[in-house]
């Protein structure tokens, strides 16, 4: 029987062992099938408090779990495949093996939706990325890229126009699924500019671990050109990975955790930390910040029951 078993080893699941761990109740991470979450993704993070010439995104997540590790927490490989959180103790089913805990932290995260090209997966961290936020800074000056048509597309593009020299919206339709005043807002900023009808058939250079310019097409002419860019955003919305507790725990139309308050879940016994449930920021210190708020609620649960 475990006290609490943590679902996700990125920033969220990562600052929720460290805290647990360090309450003596000994918790079992699931490093899942990203592990590391999303900055396992990224290349130089600037804006986590306390690294003043940044920390590679690896690096950062990895410092964290070792941190975890010397407090006591056990890291297991796999992925969560099945749950029974109709009554307690939870039942995890992790790769075939069945787990019974206390309590839950789901710390699964959301994972970015690609395009699936070619070179896509191979230029990630270097000139190809979800998070205008996370990476916009290192384009100062450059020629940027934002795929999507939606108001997250809109609002990239828009924070990433504080940096680049220019902004092309890629957008396979005419129509946008933006909101009126998100569109608006981006079509009056004369740093963007929108390609519509156009698909992005590849991404180039791989061999220069680097992005130099994209292979585009025109789906109305069937026009294909290259064109220069630097950084290549991908902003076409994320996939939670809450499909395993579905029917469980409450989520919304996206699939996203409902929180019922801090960290809980309509579940007693069940919390959740970081994109799971965060739609809005998905940065790495909010992640961490849940990440100890799940564990503080957990703490306390197991008080309360005297455990």
């Amino acid at each position: 029987m475990r006290n609490v078993v943590i679902v996700g080893s990125g920033c969220a699941g990562n600052t929720a062992a460290v805290y647990t761990a360090r309450a003596n109740l000994k918790p079992v991470v699931i490093k899942g099938h990203e592990p590391g979450g999303q900055l396992s993704l990224t290349t130089l993070v600037e804006n986590f408090p306390g690294f003043p010439e940044g920390i590679n995104g690896p690096d950062l997540v990895e410092n964290i779990r070792k941190q975890a590790e010397n407090f006591g927490a056990e890291y297991m490989h796999g992925v969560v495949t099945e749950a029974d959180l109709s009554k307690r103790p939870f039942r995890i089913n992790v790769d075939g093996e069945w787990i019974d805990t206390r309590t839950l932290i789901v710390a699964s995260g959301a994972s970015a939706r690609w395009l699936g090209l070619p070179n896509e997966q191979k230029l990630i961290g270097h000139g190809v990325s979800s998070c205008a936020t996370c990476d916009g800074f290192f384009y100062r000056g450059k020629k940027i890229m934002v795929i999507g048509g939606g108001d997250s597309a809109m609002e990239e593009a828009n924070f990433l126009t504080r940096f680049g020299s220019e902004v092309a919206v890629v957008h396979r339709r005419e129509q946008f699924r933006a909101s009126k005043i998100m569109l608006a807002r981006a079509q009056h900023n004369p740093k963007i500019k929108f390609l519509t009808n156009t698909v992005v058939e590849d991404i180039h250079d791989v061999s220069k671990q680097t992005v130099t310019s994209v292979r585009l097409r025109n789906t109305a002419t069937g026009a294909v050109w290259e064109q220069e860019v630097d950084g290549f955003f991908v902003a076409i919305g994320h996939i939670p990975n809450t499909a395993v507790f579905r029917g469980q725990i409450e989520t919304d139309g996206d699939g996203y955790i409902v929180s019922k308050g801090g960290a809980r879940t309509n579940i007693p016994g069940v919390f959740h930390a970081g994109d799971v449930q965060d739609r809005a920021y998905k940065q790495a210190v909010t992640a961490a910040g849940m990440g100890c708020m799940a564990a503080i609620e957990a703490e306390r649960f197991l008080e309360a029951e005297g455990a």
